[in-house]
């Protein structure tokens, strides 16, 4: 895989099109994993995606799969939770100077071992009963909010430093990611 563009179409089914981002970001681990390739122009991308796929899950298709009772709270929190984390895992990936390093291997398979749990239990867990209770209807609503969203971010470069730094303070903030530097209770 050389061309790190990510596609954007503007509707399908929500649980076909998070799959296919899903098997896009595994493409794009394997590519940052490959001496060979453009590892920086996959990590941009990598980070793009990741992050603007998330935050649209976050905002459109949890809390609507959860109000037509397709999951329960605790799926969504889970789910948010380890968003939170691949995130946390991803700006140690960007923190990384350079693609040549140890730092870089090191951060590229925290992120790896992250996403993949999340990615395999966000597919039995919220994604199976996607398929199986919501509507299809549901399912092309849901996919044409979510794109809207998740286009709309990487237009914005939303996988930026920066940006991903906000998140994750946000995340703490939040009580989604333990703060370690607190006493436990």
């Amino acid at each position: 895989m050389t061309d790190y563009s990510i596609p954007q179409p503007t509707s399908g089914d929500i649980v076909d099109l998070i799959t296919a981002d899903h098997r896009l970001l595994e493409d794009l681990m394997r590519a940052m994993r490959d001496e060979s390739a453009d590892r920086e122009a996959a990590r941009v991308a990598f980070s793009d995606l990741l992050v603007a796929h998330s935050e649209a899950e976050e905002d459109n298709v949890y809390p609507k799969l959860k109000s037509k009772k397709v999951i329960d709270g605790e799926e969504e929190e889970h789910g948010e939770e380890e968003h939170a984390a691949t995130n946390e895992a991803l700006l140690k990936l960007l923190q990384a100077k350079g693609t040549d390093t140890q730092k870089f291997e090191d951060a590229l398979e925290g992120v790896a071992e992250v996403l993949n749990h999340h990615i395999g239990e966000e597919e039995l867990s919220i994604l199976n009963p996607a398929r199986e209770d919501a509507s299809e209807e549901l399912r092309q609503e849901l996919g044409t909010q979510w794109l809207v969203k998740r286009n709309e971010l990487l237009e914005s470069g939303a996988g930026s430093l920066e940006n991903v730094e906000k998140i994750v303070k946000k995340a703490y903030d939040d009580g989604l990611l333990p703060n370690d530097e607190q006493p436990q209770e």
